[in-house]
């Protein structure tokens, strides 16, 4: 008996010694817990880590005005001024003058420049001739939509691109609204091809008016309270000038029969606040990160707010007009004619040149991600089963 339980004994010996064997394989086997990291990180909240805030309790009361007139993109100016307002509990009041109530539209920019007004509103295209690289940040022919404005403008250098070349003139600028794309013409001829477009009597600017002029159309940079009347009198054949939204209350669709699309000239519509350096030294730290804030408040607003109402309105406007589809080899050829036309451009003005070549490089870097994200746009269900999957 004492000869089997010495045996049982190293037998119990044996077997804990091989739990604690298999114990420790399995623990050195286990995978150690990865350490959570973070691919990237938000530079702004670096900044004010630890940032002591503080409320000024001084009073600013600026002036400010617009071009828009009559056009609903007023209340875009509106809109960002009352938001300043808001968030400042009052400590900045902006007001907002009408059109050429202070100056006429055109002079805004030297208006703030000088420091008559102390901001204004605007689509940075009008000051093409202080500097041709203002367009690229208000629309580019098949340059940035929406998305891209943002992505480009807000975390890859856009914003400081901006504020040098308002820099140059005195002034500090924010992007302040986008109405996203344009319609393409209103047409009284049918154009679905590249030839349809030679000897057309066009109504355009900037750009896309030297574009038009190499495909062989007969160009008019007619201002806006001229154009119903020129198509009416068949003075021009066909006419572009806005979103939706903006065109329906203008009545174009009325007088023509067709809508050319898409919008080539302008596949996003961008707007930005711009002030005088003096006035804008002149905040409080806290009033001037609320002017910011409520320059990407508006931004936000402004392309959700226009996008809807385009809803209604192309509906409204194909109750007159057809809607016409340009051909895909169109639609590239206008591409290629518009991609020599701005590398010709970007020869003359390093300030394009440099805007330009930051935003094809953006286009580039996130092009694979556009297209592996793609084949799950959001269309209705029954176009999509159909086969609709392409934005």
């Amino acid at each position: 008996m004492k000869r089997i339980g010495v045996i049982v004994l190293a037998l119990a010996v044996a077997f804990t010694f091989c739990g604690m064997a298999a114990t420790n394989a399995f623990a050195q086997a286990e995978p150690k817990e990865k350490k959570a990291t973070k691919f990237g990180e938000d530079p702004r909240a670096l900044a004010w880590k630890g940032k002591k805030w503080t409320t000024s309790n001084q009073t600013f009361r600026w002036r400010m005005s617009d071009p828009w007139g009559g056009l609903i993109f007023h209340d875009i100016a509106v809109h960002f001024a009352d938001s300043v307002r808001a968030a400042s509990g009052g400590r900045l009041d902006i007001k907002v003058f009408q059109t050429g109530a202070i100056v006429p539209a055109m002079e805004i920019f030297d208006a703030v420049s000088k420091g008559t007004l102390d901001c204004a509103h605007s689509w940075p295209g009008y000051w093409k001739g202080r500097n041709e690289a203002f367009v690229a940040f208000a629309s580019v022919p098949f340059g940035l939509d929406f998305e891209g404005y943002n992505i480009w403008y807000y975390e890859r250098g856009g914003d400081k691109m901006l504020d040098e070349l308002y820099g140059k003139y005195g002034m500090k600028a924010f992007f302040c609204g986008n109405v996203g794309q344009e319609l393409g013409l209103h047409s009284n001829k049918k154009a679905t091809k590249i030839e349809d477009f030679k000897g057309m009597k066009i109504r355009t600017v900037g750009w896309y008016q030297d574009i038009l002029t190499r495909l062989g159309a007969n160009v008019t940079p007619l201002p806006g309270p001229e154009i119903y009347l020129a198509l009416e009198r068949g003075v021009v054949d066909a006419v572009e000038f806005s979103s939706p939204a903006v065109n329906l209350p203008a009545g174009y669709h009325e007088i023509t029969k067709y809508i050319i699309e898409p919008g080539v000239h302008q596949p996003s519509c961008q707007f930005d606040v711009f002030i005088n350096m003096k006035k804008w030294q002149e905040l409080p730290e806290d009033l001037k990160q609320i002017v910011d804030i409520c320059a990407k408040e508006t931004q936000l607003w402004t392309n959700a707010w226009q996008e809807n109402l385009n809803i209604g309105a192309i509906d409204e406007i194909g109750k007159k007009s057809e809607y016409v589809l340009m051909e895909d080899s169109a639609i590239i050829e206008f591409a290629k004619t518009s991609n020599a036309y701005l590398e010709e451009l970007k020869g003359k003005h390093p300030d394009v040149k440099k805007v330009l070549d930051s935003q094809d490089e953006f286009k580039k870097a996130f092009a694979r991600w556009r297209e592996l994200r793609g084949r799950v746009a959001p269309w209705p269900y029954e176009m999509f089963i159909k086969g609709k999957l392409m934005q």
